[in-house]
């Protein structure tokens, strides 16, 4: 592992910041398309086995760079699962807590 990293750390020394960033963000894109489709496969349902979309808008959803809350949510409802989004303050403010929970469904 440390190699990957001496490897990334490499990479990332060649490139202007605002790359960096484009490439993180593409990278935690890929992430999540590929854990919604995991997420599926691991709870044992098949895209054709979710009779709220048709198996290619779930296709296309599992695809996606960007969808709406709405949508995740209730996709993720379909597979039987909960969903929780919170926030936190990137600098600590005194007063602010810690994290705050916008969405719990």
């Amino acid at each position: 592992m440390a190699v990957v990293k001496n490897a990334i750390k490499a990479m990332e020394a060649t490139m202007s910041s605002e790359s960096i960033a484009r490439a993180r963000r593409e990278a935690e894109q890929d992430i999540f398309r590929i854990r919604l489709s995991d997420l599926r496969k691991q709870m044992g349902i098949k895209q054709t086995d979710i009779e709220t979309f048709s198996q290619a808008s779930i296709s296309k959803l599992e695809k996606r760079k960007d969808m709406k809350v709405s949508t995740l949510v209730e996709y993720l409802e379909c597979l039987g699962l909960g969903v929780e989004i919170k926030v936190f303050p990137k600098k600590h403010k005194k007063g602010m807590p810690e994290e705050i929970t916008l969405l719990k469904a």
